[in-house]
């Protein structure tokens, strides 16, 4: 199971609002979710939807650097840099816009209701599509790797995956946010580990400047690697379909995202930096795991693979809380509902994948980035006309724009030409 180039898989409030444009507030109703998620809970959320960490430090990110391992710490801090563009552009719609309906919300103030129901339909059709075949990738593509005796159980599993993070979601927000909480910090603890063990094996500074004991990527190789590899953090906008529900939104939403972003691509910058030094790691099938086998043993190994795994699922369960928010803005049914009715249709939906788990999943994966990656450039693309509404000057609104857009068309332009289907 491929998605773009050497990677092997990506990814990927109260009542109705529509007062964007107008400057007003999210109305909250008794269907809605209550704002009482701190700071440090969303941080969390944030951190976890970045990939989440240990799945890029240990999987995605130096498995993309392949070919351009020589000059692996240029290409994740130039990755890092990249995304910054995009990111910009929600922490500026974030100033004035925080809702359950995220990127939706943004839309609906910058170009009315009908455009922003387009783009919900795009993201929407886009994460469903990924709910339903990730699980298979975890199980079938994963685990194999890091518990070689688990063929007998991969079809439980398949079952399984699915109704575990069902029975999460509907046991309350409370309790997912406390799961949340709990992947984030084990994520770090683990990425930080990992990367104390890349950074002591191996020389990271010269792989900065691309001049290691191995040859120096390309220019071609190394701006490749650099687009692809920033293309793993799009999953970061999910925490914004929070942003109806946090103790003072603008404030939380903005430093949680800048936070969560920074430490997370700090992680992956520390861990697959130092790479450069030893570039047949990037050739094995979850390189973290291989790094931590050869260095440290098979028991940091292991936990090293499930914790890519647990990482992975981490991001389906934040994209079933972001989901549930979304549908909630859209329709104004009670977001408790919308909850159980997710979870039911994952559930309901997982034994699908028992057909043939391979093949759903690699014919899922490209309709859902390709709807991904437009749902984001509706988000870029009326970015400047929501700046004009606020006082933005377009000197800079329409710049950043169309930098963020050609984020998003070279997102479509790689699953395109290397996703396999």
């Amino acid at each position: 199971m491929t998605s773009l180039g050497h990677e092997p898989r990506l990814v990927r409030s109260a009542g109705p609002w529509r007062g964007g444009a107008r400057g007003g507030p999210p109305r909250h109703g008794p269907a809605g979710p209550s704002t009482t998620i701190g700071p440090w809970a969303f941080l969390a959320v944030t951190v976890v939807s970045l990939g989440g960490p240990l799945a890029l430090a240990a999987l995605y990110a130096p498995t993309i650097v392949a070919d351009a391992s020589g000059s692996a710490g240029l290409v994740t801090v130039a990755a890092a840099v990249v995304f910054a563009v995009p990111l910009l552009v929600w922490l500026r719609y974030s100033r004035h816009v925080t809702s359950s309906g995220g990127l939706y919300a943004f839309v609906e103030a910058a170009a009315g209701h009908r455009v922003a129901l387009v783009q919900a339909g795009l993201w929407t059709v886009s994460y469903a599509l990924y709910l339903l075949s990730t699980t298979a990738s975890i199980v079938y593509d994963t685990l194999p790797v890091v518990l070689p005796g688990v063929g007998p159980y991969q079809r439980l599993l398949l079952v399984s995956l699915p109704v575990a993070l069902a029975a999460v979601v509907v046991l309350g927000r409370g309790f997912t946010l406390a799961v949340t909480g709990v992947l984030a910090i084990g994520q770090l603890v683990l990425v930080a580990a990992l990367a104390a063990v890349t950074l002591g094996h191996a020389g990271p500074a010269t792989s900065l400047a691309g001049t290691t004991s191995t040859a120096a990527a390309g220019p071609a190789a190394i701006a490749t690697a650099s687009a692809q590899t920033a293309l793993l953090y799009v999953c970061g906008s999910l925490p914004l379909f929070l942003g109806g529900e946090v103790v003072h939104p603008r404030r939380t939403v903005r430093r949680g995202l800048v936070a969560g972003y920074l430490l997370v691509a700090a992680g992956v910058v520390a861990t697959v930096a130092p790479l450069a030094g030893n570039p047949a790691f990037t050739r094995a099938p979850i390189p973290g795991m291989s790094v931590a086998r050869v260095f440290v043993g098979p028991t940091f190994a292991v936990t090293v693979g499930l914790g890519v795994a647990a990482s992975v699922a981490g991001v389906m369960l934040v994209e079933l809380v972001a989901l549930s928010r979304l549908l909630h803005a859209v329709t104004g049914r009670p977001s408790r509902s919308l909850v159980r009715l997710l979870a039911g249709l994952l559930v309901a939906t997982a034994p699908l994948t028992l057909l043939d788990p391979e093949t759903v999943y690699t014919a899922l994966l490209k309709p859902s980035l390709i709807a991904l990656w437009l749902s984001q450039l509706v988000v870029f693309v009326v970015y400047p006309r929501f700046a004009a509404r606020h006082g933005g000057r377009r000197v800079l609104s329409v710049p950043l724009a169309a930098a963020a857009s050609a984020f998003a068309v070279y997102g479509m332009y790689a699953t395109v030409q290397h996703v396999s289907t």
